[in-house]
């Protein structure tokens, strides 16, 4: 059973990759993938060679055919004579035959259930009887016996890595779009390499949507767990994008996983060079690792929470914080030498905290935080001024004596629970604000919401987190709070987040912070998303600079999702829930989706751009 409370790695069996030991004991291994033609030896050495050097423990090409899967021999070959011997995997799609060559010539074989031997999805609904589905899985393990006899004979890895974008029809057509059918989609695997002996088995489940992406991990966790498996977890969050809107949106899936002590690999997929993704992945193991050994947390679970598939805690509105209301975002202003526009930019938070407010002019409209003791809570202010009082947990007698219709009361785990208890029973107005000093700050955080829900108190809870980082370390920061609120949000315990650093990152980064991790986990949408793969030698146009070029044109339309993929490997599947989706279909060819229909296909790559833009204005108002 997960403590979710107290960080521990869970228990996995070790997998060998070439000189690479995986699970078990062994540190959280980085890796990355390479976008070069697998048959461009040189272009993969190099390219590897760069990863490698960034901190990269094993290496992926892809292996479109057998042409590719022999050449991941050079390639080894090439790297050893120049003294690399990090362990080089093969990424094999749609074709079972090429695993079974590429296992045969590199360290690990990657396999996708989804289309090792089923088609790849077409989004067609298919009724099968018990009968015609056992048979054909019969079918898939008849097909994997010689790639497990190949694999056991050369001491090959394997990846049993299952992709949200690319189930097959028939776990669709059974499962739907779940959590379950994920999972399930992976377990069929895993019991047919359990049935012939065959262990040395890592595996993933990634997907672009975090929440799906953690969901569908937890659960497979306890499903290996009830079926006595222990295989190590690969963890990603795939098409996260780039730039910081990639890196958070990775932090927090990855994050909320490592948070419960699941993952013993990882890979940031990122829209860049693939080197950029292993300090990335490097800072978010060592960030949650250093968790170890913290002062233990002693909480129980509260008895109606189901972690597997959460869902949002029960809380009385206060104001337009908690209850049916979206999480709010606050933020930190105790100096007023900036208009509020150019401290924040676009993006304005909720609640704005003043401390005193002795060095703010107030203006009408904005919801402002103040220290309860305030002599600005005392006076008469013009309407349209909206001043709230926040309260420490030792200033709890206080509260009854100010008049407002929102309060915020800071509270920690520890402090006295009947008295907080009382207060927030007696006062629904306030709004908790939660602090924690624990190096495991979600694993305090989430003991205290718990408590919360076994003594039935309805108060919405504010995360807030608290960082020391210099304006050099931004990165650092978006991804520490990212990794933090990860597994809080998806919990379903959120009703505001509140990022303060003590440090001179701008208080708009911190604020833009806030937003973007409250959109990379589906709680709150306040601009363009993007869904773009990290790209790979099956990618046959310039992945980097047409995302650019896509966003100049669309980061004004808050809301729209855009699909920016590849080829189809993942494409039309992952990017299923976009509005609209631009796809690699050949050398230089786009076809162009609506939903998961495509509309338009093989345009030249020199003009799908401007096709994707004109479809879009054709079908939104907003254009």
């Amino acid at each position: 059973m997960t403590d979710i409370f107290n960080y521990n790695r869970r228990k996995s069996s070790t997998v060998k990759a070439g000189n690479c030991l995986i699970g078990g004991d062994n540190p959280i291994r980085l890796q990355s993938m390479t976008t070069t033609n697998t048959n461009d030896t040189e272009a993969s050495v190099e390219q590897a060679i760069r990863i490698i050097k960034a901190g990269g423990e094993l290496v992926r090409l892809t292996t479109q055919g057998t042409r590719e899967a022999l050449n991941m021999g050079n390639i080894r070959y090439a790297l050893r004579c120049r003294g690399y011997s990090v362990p080089l995997v093969a990424d094999v799609h749609f074709n079972a035959n090429v695993a079974d060559v590429a296992a045969e010539h590199c360290d690990k074989v990657r396999i996708n259930p989804g289309n090792y031997t089923d088609p790849a999805r077409k989004f067609r609904h298919i009724e099968y009887t018990d009968e015609e589905y056992a048979a054909e899985l019969q079918k898939i393990e008849e097909r994997l016996v010689p790639f497990i006899d190949v694999c056991r004979r050369n001491n090959t890895a394997v990846r049993i890595g299952v992709n949200h974008g690319s189930l097959s029809d028939r776990i669709m057509s059974r499962y739907g779009d779940t959590p379950e059918g994920i999972v399930e989609s992976c377990m069929e695997f895993l019991r047919i390499f359990n049935r012939h002996d065959f262990h040395n088995v890592v595996i993933s489940i990634k997907a672009s949507n975090t929440v799906i992406m953690v969901k569908s991990v937890r659960l497979l966790s306890v499903n290996m767990e009830k079926e006595n498996m222990s295989y190590p977890i690969h963890l990603g969050v795939t098409e996260a994008g780039e730039g910081e809107d990639g890196r958070i949106k990775s932090a927090v899936g990855i994050g909320a996983l490592l948070t419960d002590g699941i993952g013993d690999t990882i890979r940031v997929s990122l829209s860049e060079e693939p080197e950029a993704e292993i300090p990335v992945a490097r800072h978010l193991a060592n960030y949650v690792t250093q968790r170890a050994n913290h002062t233990h947390i002693p909480a129980t679970i509260a008895k109606d929470f189901n972690w597997v598939n959460p869902s949002r805690r029960h809380t009385d509105a206060v104001g337009n914080i908690g209850g049916n209301c979206k999480p709010v975002v606050i933020a930190s202003n105790l100096s007023d030498q900036q208009p509020l526009d150019d401290l924040y930019g676009s993006q304005q938070p909720d609640y704005i905290y003043i401390g005193d407010g002795k060095n703010t002019t107030l203006k009408p409209g904005v919801h402002y935080i103040v220290d309860f003791n305030s002599p600005l809570m005392k006076e008469t202010h013009e309407a349209g001024i909206n001043l709230y009082p926040i309260f420490p947990h030792t200033a709890m007698p206080f509260v009854s004596m100010i008049k407002a219709d929102r309060k915020f009361l800071v509270l920690q785990y520890g402090a006295p629970t009947e008295e907080y208890v009382a207060c927030l029973k007696h006062h629904p107005e306030i709004a908790v604000v939660c602090i924690t000093a624990n190096p495991n700050r979600p694993g305090e955080q989430r003991a205290f919401v718990h408590e919360l829900m076994e003594q039935n108190v309805t108060n919405p809870v504010i995360f807030c987190q608290h960082y020391k980082h210099k304006d050099t370390e931004t990165s650092l920061l978006q991804l520490e709070a990212a990794a933090d609120m990860g597994a809080l949000m998806i919990d379903g315990l959120t009703d505001g987040i509140w990022l303060m650093n003590h440090g001179d990152i701008p208080t708009s980064t911190l604020v833009s912070t806030s937003f973007a991790i409250l959109q990379a986990a589906r709680l709150r949408v306040t601009k363009t998303e993007y869904i773009s793969c990290p790209g790979c030698g099956r990618t046959m146009y310039d992945l980097q600079s047409t995302i650019k070029r896509i966003k100049d044109a669309t980061s004004h339309l808050a809301g729209l999702k855009i699909g920016i993929m590849g080829c189809i490997v993942n494409g039309p599947g992952e990017m299923a829930d976009a509005d609209y989706g631009y796809v690699g279909a050949g050398k230089n060819r786009i076809s162009l989706y609506k939903g998961k229909e495509c509309v338009e296909k093989n345009i030249p790559e020199e003009e799908a751009v401007d096709h994707l833009i004109q479809l879009i204005q054709k079908n939104e108002k907003q254009c």
